[in-house]
C-alpha cells in the first residue's frame, strides 16, 4: 500500500444525502459527497457539494474545509453570518451550532476529525 493517494470525483461515485427533516430551515437542498480518505483515529477527507437550502448545524467533530466553488453563509448561534465563497476556509470546532445556507451551489473539500 502507497503512504499517498490521488482522487478525482469525476472517476467516483458520490454519497448521496440530505440533512435531516428535523434540521431543515428552508429549500430542499441535497449532499454529495466523495469520500477519498478514511484514517486510523478517525480522521475522514473528501470533497462535500450541498445545492440551495438552509439547516441547523451541530458539530461534534473538528472539521477544516475550504470553498472550492459557490457561495454559502455560515452563522454560529447568536453570532454574525460568515459569507464563503471559493478559496475561503474555515475550522468548525466540536460544540459549533448555527446554521449553514447555501446560497449557490458549494462544493468544499475537507478534513474531518471525530
Amino acid at each position: 500500500m502507497s503512504a499517498w493517494i490521488t482522487f478525482d470525483t469525476a472517476t467516483m461515485e458520490p454519497e448521496e444525502g440530505a440533512p435531516p427533516q428535523d434540521r431543515l430551515i428552508a429549500g430542499n437542498p441535497t449532499f454529495r459527497t466523495w469520500n477519498f480518505e478514511e484514517a486510523a483515529g478517525g480522521i475522514y477527507a473528501g470533497v462535500w457539494e450541498a445545492t440551495p437550502g438552509t439547516w441547523h448545524i451541530a458539530y461534534d467533530e473538528w472539521e477544516y474545509f475550504r470553498v472550492i466553488s459557490g457561495y454559502s453563509i455560515v452563522t454560529e448561534e447568536a453570532g454574525e453570518p460568515v459569507h464563503l465563497r471559493a478559496g475561503d476556509s474555515m475550522v468548525l470546532r466540536p460544540g459549533f451550532k448555527g446554521s449553514w445556507q447555501v446560497v449557490e451551489t458549494t462544493r468544499k473539500d475537507y478534513v474531518i476529525r471525530l
